[in-house]
């Protein structure tokens, strides 16, 4: 049972007494209230594991790894950037693209591939209305993105970063039928958000420990020089970067 149906069944058992205990109908709003926030809230915020089980980090913390993962792209400019670095630092990554933009730079994606990086679904689409799709939508937009990876790679991708980090039952039961594993993070870069390189790297390494999953995106110039600064700290912590297969395994 997940934290989802756990919530829901007390919500719905504190209901019964508060009816059985005869109190007016306004109190009753009280834990449909609480169940609501707590349920919009674990919406969004996929650490929780609110409604499916997702991985945030590796389950032992002493091996000296941790692994960057790279969100929305194969990028043109950037995704190339990045894979140069990576190179020069002798670092692996994960990198979770969007099957439109496989199909707009195959060329890029494979280079991805054959670097020696993960591969992980991030949807079709990466449309900003994912988090209300029915699940018939959800599985089309993990099977295309699939099929795209297959058609690339010749073989089979087995991780998946939703949207937005959102989840959903919907996405939870769609997941179950493509039975992917689901990739969170522990450490998030905000590198969408943060105006300098300096500051992107400062949000990561403040954090960052050993076993930990960063989230980055390969889709801006912001993110590539935060990248070098963040893998200089590595080698200067002897943290190594690895892909997220050698990291949860």
């Amino acid at each position: 049972m997940n934290l989802f149906s756990k919530i829901s069944l007390t919500a719905v058992i504190v209901a019964i007494f508060m009816i059985i205990a005869d109190l007016s109908l306004p109190w009753l709003v009280v834990p449909f209230g609480a169940w609501l926030m707590v349920t919009i809230i674990g919406s969004f915020h996929i650490r929780w594991n609110y409604f499916l089980k997702a991985r945030h980090r590796a389950t032992d913390r002493s091996s000296g790894h941790i692994a960057l993962t790279f969100d929305d792209g194969p990028h043109p400019e950037f995704t190339p950037q990045v894979l140069q670095l990576l190179k020069e630092y002798h670092m692996k990554a994960t990198f979770f693209c969007i099957g439109k933009n496989i199909q707009k730079y195959p060329e890029i994606f494979k280079q991805i591939h054959e670097a020696g990086h993960g591969i992980g679904n991030h949807s079709m689409s990466h449309s900003k209305s994912f988090g209300f799709f029915f699940e018939r939508s959800v599985l089309r937009e993990i099977k295309r993105c699939d099929t795209l990876i297959i058609n690339e790679l010749g073989r089979r991708n087995k991780y998946f970063r939703p949207p937005f980090g959102v989840t959903n039952p919907a996405i939870a039961k769609a997941l179950k039928k493509t039975q992917h594993q689901v990739i969170g993070w522990s450490v998030r870069s905000y590198d969408t958000l943060r105006k300098t390189p300096d500051q992107i790297c400062d949000t990561v390494c403040k954090r960052l420990k050993e076993g930990d999953v960063v989230l980055l995106h390969d889709t801006n110039e912001r993110t590539v020089k935060a990248l070098e600064l963040i893998l200089t700290e590595l080698k200067n912590r002897q943290l190594t970067s690895v892909e997220i297969a050698t990291l949860i395994n």
